[in-house]
């Protein structure tokens, strides 16, 4: 397997900003790999619920994430600010797989990057359910494969 090298914030189509915590640092002085995972959820549903397209309490779609990886280039730590770069690399009949950058503070290049792939399913079923007209026109501009029809 290749290991992938860091891109420029230009790969991506939008950014979110983070703010680290004291207790996002774990023993070895740098914020933990687990919380590299939860800013990939923060930056994909702050962008998400902002478009008026995920309601986390009631709506009846939910997005359950199925698949996720990351990889790590350089170490980021508390007290840097992140910079999360959004994309949409696919997008299926009920499934999206968004990808995430984090840049520290001003770098050029991502010091993590990664993926993770929602399934839409209602709520009550859990049973997976096609993407609302809306939720499709909030990826498009996210979008870095050709729009699905």
């Amino acid at each position: 397997m290749t290991r992938p090298l860091p891109e420029a914030r230009t790969a991506y189509r939008h950014f979110g900003f983070i703010t680290t915590r004291w207790m996002d640092n774990d023993a070895y002085a740098h914020v933990n790999n687990v919380v590299y995972y939860a800013w990939f959820d923060t930056v994909v549903n702050q962008y998400l619920v902002e478009r008026g397209v995920l309601d986390i309490a009631k709506g009846a779609v939910v997005g359950l994430v199925v698949e996720t990886a990351c990889n790590y280039f350089s170490p980021i730590a508390f007290p840097d600010q992140v910079h999360a770069g959004l994309r949409v690399a696919h997008v299926g009949s009920s499934s999206v797989r968004y990808e995430v950058g984090l840049f520290r503070n001003e770098a050029r290049l991502a010091s993590a990057q990664g993926h993770f792939v929602h399934v839409y399913v209602d709520r009550v079923s859990q049973r997976p359910v096609p993407l609302a007209e809306g939720l499709r026109a909030a990826l498009v501009p996210l979008q870095t494969d050709p729009p699905t029809v």
